[in-house]
């Protein structure tokens, strides 16, 4: 029987890690700053005893991932300065006329929709506070509202390329197209949803039963009045639309996802006029360091060897079954999105199925079986993925505040159904899966 030699390098490398981790864990510095020290050491400490270099770890970082999220945060700044995702919440909230279960499938819908073209933080961060004003003008409570749109969204958000930031780093890695993800994860997403939607209906049943109150002043509401530059908001949506386009067709145009979003986020720039100072001021620079220092931290680990050593168990059941080795993945990496954020995991395993790869492995079905345990993982715990912290956050500022046995009631049982959804439909097409 083999076993594993595990070299000096390879402990370094790995405490530097499990440190790095533990402390964005802890949650008492902030993530960047920590990713970033990580980084660091992860260089320094590698320079010292010859096994990263300055090089390697600039190589080791994303940039096609990072280019499309700021080209995308850009974008989607400059839609929000046009009052747009108030208009969408006010008219959401008038079609439902007061009905509350109609209104949590309404907002989830709409969240969801965007949520497939934009980023899901951001549509949230967006969302969220109109949809707590518009709870509290019915008497509601906003609990289920919020938790609705945080699930649903991060559930969608795992069909298109870049509805969740783990495909937006997949679908790099990979080299998968936008068009590969409504291909292999949409129709499964689909299905996910709904069951996740019933889910929500069963769990906050009480809250849905409860009586609205002043209908006639939501219905007075005038949605209109939310878009502060009708002109704008045109050519805002012409743009987003062309570059939704692209996205599409973007492996036939030979053509990055980071260079069509950095290039409508120049388009927009050039038509729309928008302060340029105060635009780029709110692109989330703090996220984007974060993701390039966490890629050089795990290069570390991929120079040092210690994915290889990572890779060898799943290699070994990959080769006697395939399907069974999707499945194990899919739902190891629900379990530790759930316990931590889904991006860190995500850009940990990319270089592990990498690895699998050049030990003879058909990686593709991995890939997808990473994308569905982490986007459905992450909805398990209010950790899980961004979206869910902003929610939880927000909710502080209302009467009833989200707490973790709140999410845990409702977050924990999507998961969990969507998992199964998951992995029923994605064994019974798994020949499908196969094909990139």
């Amino acid at each position: 029987m083999g076993y594993f030699v595990v070299t000096t390098v390879q402990v370094v490398s790995i405490a530097i890690f499990v440190i790095t981790f533990a402390i964005i864990l802890l949650d008492r510095i902030h993530r960047t700053i920590v990713a970033m020290a990580g980084g660091a050491v992860m260089v320094a400490v590698g320079m010292l005893m010859g096994f990263y270099s300055q090089e390697q770890a600039l190589h080791a970082i994303d940039f096609n991932t990072l280019g499309l999220l700021l080209g995308m945060m850009i974008l989607v700044r400059v839609l929000q300065q046009t009052g747009f995702f108030q208009y969408v919440a006010i008219l959401t909230a008038k079609v439902s006329r007061g009905n509350v279960w109609f209104l949590l499938v309404l907002l989830g819908t709409i969240t969801t929709v965007l949520s497939l073209f934009l980023d899901n933080v951001t549509t949230v961060v967006l969302i969220a506070p109109m949809t707590i004003l518009i709870a509290e003008m019915l008497g509601i409570s906003p609990v289920p509202l919020l938790i609705a749109e945080a699930l649903l969204s991060n559930t969608g958000g795992v069909a298109t390329l870049v509805g969740d930031p783990p495909n937006v780093m997949i679908g790099s890695a990979a080299g998968f197209t936008f068009v590969d993800f409504l291909t292999h994860t949409a129709p499964i997403v689909l299905v996910a949803w709904l069951a996740a939607l019933l889910v929500l209906r069963v769990v906050f049943r009480s809250e849905l039963a409860a009586a609205p109150q002043n209908i006639a002043g939501l219905m007075a509401l005038d949605e209109k009045e939310a878009l502060h530059d009708p002109a704008s908001l045109k050519r805002t949506l012409i743009i987003l639309g062309v570059v939704v386009l692209l996205f599409l067709f973007h492996g036939q145009l030979h053509l990055t996802p980071a260079y069509i979003a950095l290039g409508g986020a120049a388009a927009v720039l050039l038509w729309v006029r928008p302060d340029v100072e105060e635009t780029v001021s709110h692109v989330e620079w703090s996220v984007l360091l974060f993701f390039a220092a966490l890629f050089v931290t795990v290069g570390g680990l991929e120079a040092s060897g210690v994915l290889g050593l990572v890779a060898a168990p799943l290699a070994a059941v990959a080769h006697h079954n395939l399907l069974v080795a999707c499945l194990l993945l899919l739902w190891v990496s629900a379990l530790a999105s759930a316990a931590v954020d889904n991006i860190p995991y995500t850009i940990a395993l990319i270089p592990v199925i990498q690895e699998l790869g050049r030990l003879g492995i058909s990686t593709s079905p991995l890939w997808w079986a990473l994308a569905l345990g982490a986007g459905f993982g992450g909805n398990g715990t209010p950790i899980g993925s961004t979206a869910n912290v902003i929610v939880v956050t927000v909710s502080e500022k209302t009467r009833t505040p989200i707490t973790p046995r709140i999410w845990m009631r409702s977050g924990l049982p999507v998961m969990i159904v969507t998992c199964i959804v998951g992995s029923v439909l994605f064994a019974l097409f798994f020949d499908w899966m196969l094909t990139p």
